[in-house]
């Protein structure tokens, strides 16, 4: 019998699917603009960037571009090396085939390389995902990840659903399976980035891992709810929602952080009226500026009391201090 995984496509990912494939030949025209190379390189680093910082790497998107430009930093080694190994990653983007599971283990061994004992190697013993001391997710026995890493990979090459739901289904079965003692998180942002590559090469150039890591909380939400229900569909029209948000968020010419004529300021102030909860990293992206730039406004709008931040360090966001 042929695996399948387990998973309900819902009215919402049909409607998602048919919004983000209308959006995504407009990026292309937007990436083909004067400042499109200028783009692409600025969105490499904050893909690069989100996906650490949700595995809890503190360098910002000017160290990573420090880091990119062969400039030395000061930073705990560590996350230096992720960065780099991050970037030697992503640089094999085009030359990985995502239907591969010899690249995935190729992969690995780059991604997570002078990190862990055995980089590009499949766990020998069990893991856990943990949220402070409680247990959120044990992991398969090891002695079956790699008859479930085989099969997950023949039904992402023989199955026939659109391109978007086996790239969100096959996110969270490698999560769930968890096939690595490290790196699972950034490996399978990565590999769902190599699949909806091949749905359009244009998705190399969007950071998706970006908007995930502003939305960490609901991200975690969508696995978990995901794994009790024993349906990744919940897990899909999370992923479909970000790919579409992430699209729309590059496209929106009218949004408040393009204006031409206010402050960074203003525009920062409103960004957040409009969307509660947001980031740094994203309101930086929204207006056109450094992350660094935006917290340092930020830390001006907090001590005039306008903006305040709600919510644990890592998945909370910024709110107005009266709501309009």
């Amino acid at each position: 019998m042929t695996y399948r995984p387990p998973f309900k496509v819902s009215a919402s990912a049909i409607s998602k699917i048919a919004e983000i494939s209308a959006l995504i030949e407009r990026y292309v025209i937007r990436m083909e603009q004067e400042d499109g190379l200028r783009l692409r390189k600025a969105n490499r680093i904050k893909t690069i960037q989100g996906s650490l910082a949700i595995e809890g790497n503190t360098l910002s998107e000017d160290q990573i571009t420090a880091i990119l430009e062969g400039k030395h930093i000061v930073a705990p080694i560590r996350e230096i090396q992720e960065v780099k190994n991050a970037i030697a990653a992503y640089d094999l983007y085009s030359s990985l085939n995502p239907y591969s599971l010899d690249d995935l283990l190729k992969a690995h061994g780059i991604m997570m390389s002078a990190l862990i004992d055995a980089p590009g190697r499949f766990r020998t013993s069990g893991v856990g995902v943990f949220a402070g001391t409680q247990v959120v997710h044990m992991a398969p026995p090891a002695k079956r990840v790699s008859g479930l890493m085989s099969d997950l990979f023949k039904w992402l090459k023989q199955a026939k659903d659109h391109l978007l739901i086996r790239s969100c289904v096959f996110h969270y079965e490698f999560e769930f399976i968890h096939p690595f003692t490290d790196g699972n998180g950034r490996m399978g942002r990565l590999w769902q980035s190599l699949l909806l590559g091949q749905l359009h090469p244009v998705f190399q150039y969007l950071p998706v891992e970006n908007m995930v890591y502003a939305n960490q909380q609901g991200y975690y939400q969508a696995i978990n709810q995901s794994t009790k229900k024993v349906d990744s569909g919940i897990f899909v029209d999370f992923m479909l929602e970000e790919i579409l948000l992430t699209l729309k968020r590059h496209l929106d010419t009218s949004d408040v952080g393009v204006r031409v004529g206010a402050t960074v300021g203003v525009k920062i102030l409103e960004y957040v009226r409009l969307h509660p909860g947001c980031r740094a990293n994203v309101i930086a992206e929204a207006v056109g500026t450094t992350t660094r730039t935006v917290e340092r406004h930020i830390r001006q709008l907090r001590e005039q009391g306008q903006i305040e931040f709600r919510g644990a360090p890592k998945t909370g966001g910024y709110y107005t201090c009266i709501e309009t």
